[in-house]
Formats: C-alpha cells, sequence, structure tokens
C-alpha cells in the first residue's frame, strides 16, 4: 500500500495522507460495485488496503464530495475523491496508477475482470 501510495502521491503531486485517501476511495468503490471476487483478491494482495478504505470512508470530504457524496456509481466516487483533494483533472491519472499497480499484482485477465464488472469503469483504466 505504501508503495502504491508514493506512485499516486508523485503522479498526482499531492501529499501522501490525501494519495493514500483516493486509494481507499477507489478501493471501497471497487468492492462495493464489482460483484465477482477479483476486488477480493487485489485487496488480499495489497497490505494495508482495508485499512486505507476504513479510513478513507470515516474521513469524510467536505466540498463538493460532502454535497454529492451521497450520490452512487462514478459520479459518487469523483465527488468523494474530489471532497478529499483530488482534482477532477486528476481523477482519470488516479484511475490509472491504480489500475497499473493492480495489474502488476494480479495480471491483466483478472484486472480486466473487475474493469468489466463495473460499467464505465474501463474509462479510467
Amino acid at each position: 500500500m505504501d508503495e502504491l501510495a508514493a506512485r499516486v502521491s508523485a503522479a498526482l503531486g499531492v501529499d501522501a495522507q490525501v494519495a493514500r485517501t483516493a486509494i481507499g476511495l477507489v478501493l471501497g468503490f471497487l468492492e462495493k460495485e464489482s460483484p465477482d471476487g477479483a476486488v477480493a483478491e487485489l485487496l488480499d494482495k495489497l497490505p494495508g488496503a482495508r485499512e486505507a478504505m476504513v479510513s478513507a470512508q470515516s474521513a469524510g470530504g467536505g466540498g463538493l464530495g460532502g454535497l454529492m457524496g451521497g450520490m452512487g456509481g462514478l459520479m459518487g466516487l469523483g465527488a468523494k475523491l474530489n471532497g478529499a483533494g483530488i482534482e477532477l483533472s486528476q481523477i482519470q491519472q488516479l484511475g490509472h496508477e491504480i489500475f497499473d499497480y493492480a495489474e502488476l499484482k494480479l495480471g491483466p485477465e483478472k484486472l480486466r475482470e473487475i474493469v468489466d464488472s463495473i460499467p464505465g469503469l474501463a474509462q479510467f483504466v
């Protein structure tokens, strides 16, 4: 998890805590929205991932994320990320960093299972 947080932090130019919160929000979204076990396998291969998910949910988010955080799907995730300090223009890069790392951990086939299971997610991979 530390390695992924460092990658996201460097790529987006945000501090490590913002990166960790953003990763936790994305992983929580994947776990909630993906109907199969591929996300659980990813979480098992990322020590500290579940803790980051819990921390991200308890961190909340003000601004746009606080106003729109009740929305579901990708729009709701985008609002939560914005509230956590990720600019809307950074979300696609965040997705690329997380999914590139996930592919290293799971392989391309398992990653494709996750992506294909969530409508609209492919644009962020």
